[in-house]
């Protein structure tokens, strides 16, 4: 999976299942907040707190630019717990115990996409339309007892959906056009309430565009030149930036969340939690911790909660390691130094020593504690100890700080890895040099 796949997946799944990914959770119980397109009738009678409509407005930059366009959506799927009575028949319950296996009757969701290629900007002179048409439908899956005869099946349902995607381009100069991709949810409704509207709904709806003999603007950091242009773009419910490596032009992704341009995974994270930002060794360590019983409805809950709970049960203590403390390099953007001569100046490097009681200090001197009156509490309990010199850095104040090691800590390895917790930093003034 490239990288514009993974961050797509991710948006898809935003929200889908939070921690601790039981049933039983409240935050849980109402779901499907993220990209929602709703029907229009619905949301009109809502007063347009739930929107029947998504679009996206970009600029295209080419003198005949072609584009692609694919929307994605989840579609929200009933999936209801029957059990086989002594007529053959189901009757639908709320949860079914075979053995060891339990099974909640929940919602789940299913993929849908609706693509439309070979649009070429400088021809269209009219809008291009592409409908979204889904018949209603429902699958079994047959759920057997330990001795092989059925015991009952799963029940998945899930309801029609009809709208449209339409695409559309105006020229603003020569080789520079505004692009604009609207999706509009035209499900009928009959009144339902918001949780059976959900049903009909385009949830985590976001769109991928890819040009060819072009190239895309970012919208967050345009050119100079564009910049009034890029600001005109009206984008409802979405918000699109360039994806893929950086510096290529010819993908974006148009998501309900926002991001940066070139949006990345974690490439320490093992595998997708669901929650934005993910904080994935925390979720890992309380996943860990949940009781038998939690993990035995976590596992029941859906299967891809069974499928992170497998996972996280099979990492190894390295695995876990690489979640810890990482920390990406700070960076300056492109060009910015002759934008503001000042940045040039805090990009400097931090000295290579620095003498403290006429004693050159450097990476590896061995040197003792003495933090100053009213340190930080943290800091005082360090008193008297011996440590080692793990790097001289400077702040953005020009403040100069020493990053330190205790010789005696057990976990050394580890601040020399520059972990949290192993690492220490002083001021000079806080340290006295001792032999090498």
């Amino acid at each position: 999976m490239n990288a514009v796949e993974q961050i797509a997946a991710a948006v898809l799944y935003e929200g889908y299942l939070l921690w601790p990914y039981r049933r039983s959770a409240r935050k849980n119980q109402k779901r499907w907040t993220f990209g929602g397109v709703y029907p229009r009738r619905y949301s009109e009678a809502g007063g347009g707190d739930d929107p029947w409509l998504m679009q996206t407005q970009c600029l295209v930059v080419g003198d005949a630019p072609v584009v692609a366009v694919k929307v994605r959506f989840l579609q929200v799927v009933r999936r209801q717990v029957g059990q086989k009575n002594a007529a053959g028949a189901l009757d639908f319950v709320d949860e079914l115990q075979l053995g060891r296996e339990r099974y909640l009757t929940w919602d789940e969701a299913v993929e849908r996409e609706v693509l439309i290629t070979g649009v070429r900007l400088s021809a269209l002179t009219v809008p291009q339309r592409a409908t979204i048409a889904v018949s209603a439908g429902s699958e079994q899956e047959l759920l057997f007892a330990a001795d092989g005869e059925v015991a009952g099946a799963l029940v998945r349902s899930w309801r029609d959906l009809q709208g449209v995607v339409e695409i559309s381009a105006r020229p603003l100069q020569a080789g520079l056009f505004r692009l604009t991709v609207k999706i509009s949810n035209d499900t009928p409704w009959q009144g339902q309430d918001r949780e059976e509207s959900l049903r009909q709904t385009f949830a985590s709806t976001h769109t991928i565009l890819t040009v060819t003999e072009g190239e895309f603007v970012s919208l967050m950091d345009p050119p100079a030149d564009l910049k009034t242009a890029a600001e005109a773009c009206e984008n409802i419910k979405t918000w699109p930036v360039l994806v893929g490596e950086e510096g290529d032009k010819r993908t974006m992704l148009s998501s309900p969340i926002i991001l940066y341009d070139y949006p990345r995974i974690a490439p320490e994270s093992p595998g997708d939690f669901f929650d934005g930002t993910e904080i994935d060794q925390l979720l890992l360590l309380n996943i860990l911790t949940l009781t038998d019983e939690e993990k035995e409805e976590m596992r029941a809950t859906d299967p891809r909660a069974r499928e992170i709970l497998e996972r996280s049960e099979s990492l190894s203590t390295n695995d876990f390691m690489q979640l810890h403390g990482a920390i990406r390099e700070f960076r300056t953007l492109p060009g910015a130094e002759e934008m503001d001569p000042v940045l040039a100046e805090l990009e400097r490097p931090a000295p290579s020593t620095v003498t403290v009681d006429g004693v050159a200090l450097r990476k590896g001197s061995r040197v003792r504690l003495q933090p100053r009156s009213g340190a930080d509490v943290m800091d005082v309990v360090l008193a008297g100890m011996v440590a080692l010199v793990e790097a001289i850095e400077q702040d953005y104040e020009g403040r100069i700080h020493l990053a330190v090691v205790l010789e005696d800590d057990p976990g050394r390895d580890l601040g020399l890895e520059r972990q949290p917790g192993h690492r220490f930093f002083f001021s000079p003034d806080e340290v006295e040099p001792l032999g090498q």
